[in-house]
This record gives C-alpha cells, structure tokens and sequence, in this order.
C-alpha cells in the first residue's frame, strides 16, 4: 500500500488532532509504533509542521471517524482524490518569452495555410480576430520587421495541433 505524500509531517497532524492509535498512525504512514510514540513524546521529528490529509485529499474525515471508533481498524488512503482537471475556458496561453514571435507565427500560418478560418488560427495560436486581420492587411505595427515563421518551430502549437488542422483543409496547405 503507498502512504500519504509526506509521512513524518502527516503523522505529527494525526497524533496532535486525532485520538488514533499508535498502530494505526504507523501503519498508514508506513512507521514502527514506536516510531509514532516517540514522534509523539518529542524525541524524533522535532520542529517538523503537521500536515493535514484531509486538504491534501490523502484522508477523508469519515475514514478518521470510523477508525477513531474502532482501534482495530486501518486507514485506508483515498483513491478518488484525483480529479481530471476542467478544460480552461478563454485563450491560449503564451509565455512572455514567446510572445513577440506570434505575429511572425501567425504570418506562416497566413502564408502556407491561407483557407484555415480565423477561428481555427485563433484556437490555435491563441490570438485574436484583430491581429489577423491586421497581419493579413499589412497594418500590424510591426508589419516591416515581420518574417514568417513556422508556429511550431516558435513554440506557439505542437505540431499535432498544425497536422489536426491541416487533416481538416487538406487542399489548402502549401509547403515550402
């Protein structure tokens, strides 16, 4: 069975707002009894903060209560505490680093994949309409200095993300 994230610290948690038993603490966090008595009596573990299981989603307090009543009983660790994450509404995010390259990516994109929808190279570089639209004028501030560049080689999509695309206009791509 795997224990809590951080034993020692989850422990000194159990013993100062639990009435578990030794036995019980140790055997969850994978310590000796006497192991738990002596983090108990203040002789190992010293100035080491509790950690509490129930925030970390290691432990629920029903599982506490339940073995708090019965001194034979285990505590189990929780198996569902992973949830997936929830899709991000709202734009892609770009690093700081990168993101004076956009325009250059999204001038590829204009150049070799001129029948993608501003949609789709908004998905995709995570931009707006009027960027686009003033890169495909010739009226973005930066227009002179501007040279095109591959998105992925820029870091602004993976190239699964480009050849998804690509898989739904397959007329319209043109290489280099």
């Amino acid at each position: 069975m795997s224990g809590p994230l951080m034993p020692k610290a989850t422990a000194v948690w159990l013993i100062e707002n639990t009435t578990l038993t030794f036995e019980q603490i140790g055997a969850f966090c994978g310590f000796h009894a006497l192991e738990i008595q002596a983090i108990a009596d203040g002789e190992i573990a010293i100035g080491i903060m509790g950690r509490d299981p129930i925030t970390a989603g290691e432990l629920t307090t029903a599982e506490i209560e339940r073995c708090q009543k019965n001194p034979t009983a285990q505590l189990a660790l929780r198996t569902d505490k992973w949830e997936k994450p929830k899709k991000r509404k709202g734009g892609k995010y770009t690093p700081v680093s990168i993101r004076q390259d956009k325009p250059d990516g999204i001038a590829w994109v204009l150049k070799h994949c001129p029948d993608f929808s501003d949609t789709d190279i908004i998905k995709l570089l995570g931009t707006t309409k009027a960027t686009i639209n003033s890169i495909r004028n010739k009226t973005h501030k930066n227009s002179t200095e501007m040279k095109p560049q591959n998105p992925v080689t820029l870091g602004l999509c993976s190239q699964a993300e480009l050849d998804v695309l690509k898989a739904k206009y397959p007329k319209a791509v043109q290489e280099d």
